[in-house]
């Protein structure tokens, strides 16, 4: 059955989304790169289109209508499975659906994603097939994340805190950060607890700035001490866990690492884990896709599924 003239076009739902989810005209016209003119104007066409005001402006903004409300809502679960078909359909575009390219946060790549792929690849073979070709790429959560977004990787994996906005995104794995030092270091020898003030207020050797695991540390300390929490410039700034599990044995500082990475120093001593009473280090990997809540069909959502099921 064909849909009827007072059908709106998908763009329009686009646009109409952005006003209900900013409550600005101009602010929807921002996040979209285009004029408020062009916004109003569109909101205008598809109000007089489906003939139902959607939308008032106010001294605050633009308010919804509760007619609005109904349409929004219904608009958000459009746009879903339209996203979803898009990327559906990119998938199937790709050359050779078993090929997929993945970038991963250190952290991943290094510990779980070896794990990971032996495992799909024992797998494919009990059952007499094939598992998918993964191309690896390992960076940091942010450069991850802009690489899923312009289309460079088709499925990422990052620690960064909270899912990022405008992706699908799914838990994986679930790790701690640990504050580590020497066991010659003064730390490991007082009576009294390091307080999470005096580690924001400690030189530390950290990962590079928007990585997983600082950002991870920011957000624990803001947590306790406040959003306005002043951090003490890094004594370093490396791009690996090695590296920085190497400055930490050699006296250049504590450092904050997943406890994954430093599991085996630890086990036998040749790191100490300092415990900072009332510090969630907690936090959780997600990966990450274009597109709605389930990932595209094909070699992604296999791998997916069977990290989900180890």
């Amino acid at each position: 059955m064909p849909l009827s003239s007072r059908m709106p076009e998908l763009g329009s739902f686009e646009i109409f989304l952005a006003i209900a989810e900013t409550e600005s005209l101009g602010a929807a016209a921002r996040e979209l790169g285009l004029t408020q003119q062009a916004v109003s104007k569109r909101l205008a066409a598809m109000e007089a289109q489906i003939g139902v005001t959607l939308a008032v402006r106010t001294t605050r903004g633009s308010q919804l209508t509760p007619a609005g409300l109904i349409v929004a809502e219904w608009a958000a679960r459009l746009l879903e499975v339209a996203q979803e078909i898009d990327a559906g359909v990119g998938s199937l575009r790709k050359e050779g659906r078993e090929r997929i390219k993945v970038v991963a946060s250190q952290t991943i790549a290094e510990q779980l994603m070896p794990h990971w792929l032996l495992s799909l690849q024992d797998a494919a073979k009990r059952l007499g097939g094939t598992a998918p070709q993964v191309i690896l790429t390992a960076t940091n959560s942010d450069h991850a994340i802009a690489a899923v977004r312009d289309g460079t990787a088709d499925l990422g994996f990052v620690e960064n805190p909270g899912p990022p906005k405008g992706l699908g995104s799914r838990v994986v794995g679930h790790d701690e950060l640990v504050v580590v030092v020497p066991p010659a270091h003064r730390w490991t020898r007082r009576s009294q607890p390091v307080s999470a003030r005096e580690l924001a207020q400690t030189p530390l050797v950290a990962r590079e700035p928007r990585s997983g695991i600082r950002d991870s540390l920011t957000v624990a300390l803001r947590q306790v001490l406040g959003e306005d929490v002043q951090q003490a410039p890094p004594v370093l700034e490396l791009s690996s866990a090695a590296a920085m599990r190497a400055a930490v044995l050699a006296g250049a500082g504590p450092a904050a690492m997943s406890r994954l990475a430093v599991a085996d120093d630890l086990a036998v001593g040749r790191l100490r884990a300092i415990t900072i009473p009332g510090l969630d280090l907690r936090r959780q990997f997600r990966a990450i896709w274009v597109g709605g809540h389930t990932p595209p069909a094909g070699a992604m959502r296999e791998l997916l599924s069977h990290i989900a099921s180890g």
